[in-house]
C-alpha cells in the first residue's frame, strides 16, 4: 500500500492523524496521538506499506518545527525497525 500525504493540506497533528487513520484503517478507537500512532504503526498495519509525505516543508511551516520533528520522528522510527525485514514486509517513509 501507498499512502501520499499532500503537505499543504497537513497543518497540525489533527489533520496528520486523519491523513493515516483512514488509509491505514486504524479503526474507531484509533487516539489520535503519538503514541497511538507508534502502536498502530509498529504492531498493526499490515506491511509493505510506504508513507509519502510530499510537500512536507509546507506541513513543517503550518505546524512549527516541533510539532513536525515529533510526526516525523515517530514515522523515521517506526520504518528503522522494519529495515532488517524483507523489502515486502516494510514500512517506509519518504519526505519529499
Amino acid at each position: 500500500m501507498r499512502i501520499v500525504m499532500d503537505g499543504t493540506r497537513i497543518g497540525s497533528q489533527a489533520d496528520l492523524h486523519r491523513s493515516l487513520a483512514g488509509p491505514l484503517d486504524f479503526g474507531p478507537y484509533y487516539g489520535h496521538n503519538l503514541n497511538a500512532l507508534w502502536d498502530r504503526l509498529a504492531r498493526d498495519v499490515e506491511r509493505p506499506v510506504e508513507i509519502v509525505w510530499e510537500n512536507a516543508e509546507a506541513s513543517r511551516g503550518r505546524m512549527g518545527d516541533e510539532a513536525f520533528e515529533a510526526i516525523a520522528s515517530v514515522l523515521v522510527r517506526a520504518a528503522e525497525e522494519d529495515e532488517s525485514n524483507a523489502p515486502d514486509e516494510r514500512l517506509t517513509v519518504r519526505f519529499t
